[in-house]
């Protein structure tokens, strides 16, 4: 179980740190289902995604700080969930991003829980 979860740690880790580079390039113009997003507050997501990239990682070189692991997925899965209800609420016939964030989230809501519950830090 330690083995599956470092390895989603790591993946996720990535995927929140290539969408925060992607997030400060991009506008949330960019996607029609989160344009309701201020250019601020989407800048401030892409700074929490790279900590929260830090924070999966970081438990791996620094034991004490392994409670980060299981906050930063809690964090991520919230985010994710927060665009799905963005998506929700514009009306958005295009349902493929609504998919992909609740992927996200599932796989961030099982990590957390693997490091809360089965296999903590």
């Amino acid at each position: 179980m330690n083995i599956l979860l470092w390895t989603l740690q790591i993946l996720l880790a990535l995927h929140t740190a290539i969408g925060a580079v992607w997030k400060f390039s991009n506008s949330a113009q960019s996607i029609p289902s989160l344009k309701a997003l201020p250019h601020g507050p989407w800048l401030a997501l892409s700074v929490i995604e790279l900590l929260c990239s830090v924070g999966l990682v970081l438990p791996a070189f620094y034991k004490a700080a392994g409670i980060l692991a299981p906050v930063a997925a809690v964090c991520i899965a919230a985010e994710m969930l927060l665009f799905c209800g963005l998506h929700l609420n514009s009306g958005e016939t295009n349902n493929s991003p609504l998919i992909y964030w609740l992927i996200v989230a599932v796989i961030s809501a099982f990590t957390a829980y693997g490091r809360f519950v089965l296999q903590p830090l």
